[in-house]
């Protein structure tokens, strides 16, 4: 079995690509900071996971997601390989993308539009007066 679960924050905004042909497919690739458990004085207190993700994942996050977006990827781990100009042998590790969701509300990621007829993810929006003739059921 191959499969990958993090949550982390975007390290920048992700780079889009679009492969050649008569029907491009979207790539996006980023990289995700996830906090270590454990720290270790003197070591990094996260890693930096490159994702990849594909067709209407990379149009996700091509729409929205940037720079500091705190997101929970579900994906496989997929390594590479290729030969850089150098003639040296460079090796890929990367988390392939197969799901994605946000890992925080807007409110909390400091992006929330202040809008008196929304209420932030996490809080009930009160029901009006005299709605029972409105709703399809009693």
């Amino acid at each position: 079995m191959n499969k990958a679960i993090i949550i982390g924050r975007l390290v920048a905004d992700p780079e889009i690509r679009y492969t050649q042909g008569n029907e491009p497919i979207a790539i996006a690739r980023y990289r995700l900071a996830v906090d270590r458990r454990f720290k270790k004085e003197g070591e990094q207190t996260a890693d930096f996971i490159p994702c990849i993700a594909f067709s209407k994942l990379a149009e996700f996050a091509k729409n929205y997601l940037k720079k500091g977006t705190k997101i929970a990827v579900v994906g496989r781990i997929q390594t590479s390989n290729y030969t850089n100009k150098e003639g040296q042998k460079v090796y890929t590790t990367d988390i392939v993308v197969e799901e994605c969701e946000f890992a925080e509300s807007k409110a909390a990621s400091g992006t929330a539009q202040s809008n008196p007829q929304t209420a932030p993810d996490d809080e009930f929006v009160p029901i009006p007066d005299n709605l029972e003739d409105a709703l399809p059921f009693r």
